[in-house]
């Protein structure tokens, strides 16, 4: 593989069969995600199956992303499904309606009302209707069309600028993490986060639910909510990486903001060494289209020079029409980007600091490699630590960790410019450094005379514990 950023592809009805999905693992999906929005624990189980069948099909490790529902605030349901808004009607949010009609609908969210007070906008359908509140009476929520619309059953509500009280863990999340864990998810992605504490409870469940297994997935916060941005920092912090969620975040910030919000997000990540993930129709067309729009052709690109780790599809591999043909074009897109990427690896350290060991010989072996020109990094890596920090930095020569867990196999697959294959590590280190050079060369990833630089720990297979930096000519004993 010899593109550098990743694709983390949704399955649902269009890619739950056991064909498609290989197709679309062997054209480079490297993170499957589970919509739990969607589908009963079984379904994500039996889908969760066929994406490790799929991928020993393919010969590859793929992570999957467990996606939680959080805080879903929206309408009811329509006595006829649906309703016309006219702009300058009045319209009722009545927590207390049953069956909703052309006057007023009720609210899944019964809390919506307390939150509110006479002049805020609500943004129904992902902005696309806007309300106005005019009074708050009771259960009761009083508005006037700003911009109308149709408007059908369970369709989101939002607050211009923010600032709704619901928690970011319902109690069917709780149950969520429970089923993630168990059927042996990589990633849980929380959504709707709006500070550090939410993330920090999500990672105590999952910590909890993970015990008997001895397994800690990785948290990727969703951001999505405007109270969210002043606090960036501390969610990042808190979790593994973040997913820049551009739908809802749109429709709380302004569609305007939300480009640059995405360089920042994804600068502060990576100078954080934590992931990004770029999300929210980047694709939109595919679902019904063969072929992108330019427009998703620059957007795919521009997340790329913005050094996203992963570009995301979602109802395009989920319910569209074209899954594979999506995940064929990202990964296209994704390479030509990649090429006029500009390496600066030296002034990333200009301001570098680290207090550790193993980072510090992370960047010692970028910077040798950078100013060598060798034909790969390598690290033997237990946890994956190595790599990950190693990954923060643009450089135009691969990375490669060679690990003997599969959970590190796994979520190292979201990793920016990170290739993996499994390698057993125990005995005296001469010998793992020898079947490291040998797996290379039968991967084809070297040939007999190239430079590599290798990173490893002494003694061999301990977590944490990276010390060691050698320039090896391959085939050289």
């Amino acid at each position: 593989m010899d593109r550098s950023t990743k694709i983390v592809a949704t399955i649902g009805p269009a890619s739950s069969d056991l064909a498609t999905l290989t197709r679309m693992v062997c054209a480079g999906v490297n993170v499957v995600r589970l919509n739990f929005s969607h589908g009963k624990a079984q379904d994500h189980s039996d889908r969760a199956r066929l994406v490790r069948e799929a991928a020993a099909d393919c010969g590859c490790e793929v992570a999957i992303m467990a996606d939680l529902q959080g805080p879903k605030i929206r309408v009811g349901k329509f006595e006829h499904g649906k309703i016309l808004l006219e702009a300058g009607a009045k319209f009722v949010l009545d927590a207390e309606c049953e069956l909703g009609n052309e006057q007023q609908v009720g609210l899944d969210y019964k809390e919506l009302p307390r939150d509110l007070k006479p002049g805020d906008i609500l943004l129904l359908n992902d902005g696309l209707i806007v309300l106005v509140v005019d009074a708050v009476v009771g259960s009761a929520i009083h508005t006037t069309v700003k911009i109308g619309g149709e408007l059908s059953n369970n369709k989101g509500i939002n607050r211009q600028g923010g600032g709704l009280s619901a928690p970011a863990l319902t109690a069917k999340d709780m149950e969520d993490i429970k089923t993630a864990v168990a059927l042996g998810a990589d990633y849980i992605a929380v959504s709707f986060p709006k500070n550090a504490s939410d993330m920090i409870m999500a990672r105590q469940l999952a910590n909890i639910a993970g015990e008997p297994q001895q397994r800690k997935l990785l948290m990727i916060a969703k951001i999505e909510r405007a109270e969210a941005i002043p606090l960036l920092q501390e969610i990042l912090d808190a979790s593994d990486g973040i997913m820049v969620a551009r739908g809802d975040l749109a429709v709380e910030v302004g569609n305007a903001a939300v480009p640059a919000l995405q360089k920042r997000m994804i600068k502060m990540a990576r100078a954080s060494n934590k992931l990004a993930i770029t999300a929210t129709q980047m694709m939109e067309s595919m679902i019904v289209n063969a072929v992108p729009t330019r427009a998703e052709v620059s957007d795919v690109a521009n997340a790329v020079l913005d050094g996203t780790d992963a570009v995301m599809a979602s109802a395009e591999t989920a319910s569209g029409k074209y899954p594979v043909e999506t995940v064929e074009a990202m990964a296209a897109i994704c390479l030509e980007a990649e090429k006029a990427d500009v390496c600066k690896l030296d002034t990333d350290f200009l301001n570098a600091s680290f207090s550790r060991i193993d980072q510090s010989i992370a960047y010692g072996a970028l910077f040798t490699a950078y100013h060598l020109r060798v034909k790969a990094i390598v690290a033997l890596t237990e946890s994956g630590s190595t790599t990950l920090w190693m990954s923060r930095h643009s450089i135009d020569i691969p990375i490669y960790a060679l690990t003997p867990s599969i959970a590190t196999l796994r979520k190292s697959a979201l990793y920016r410019n990170v290739r993996s294959f499994e390698l057993v590590q125990s005995g005296e280190s001469k010998d793992v450094l020898q079947a490291a050079q040998n797996l290379l060369l039968e991967k084809h990833v070297v040939r007999p005379g190239d430079l590599i630089v290798v990173t490893w720990g002494e003694p061999m297979g301990q977590i944490g514990g990276t010390n060691s930096l050698k320039i090896v000519k391959v085939g050289a004993h």
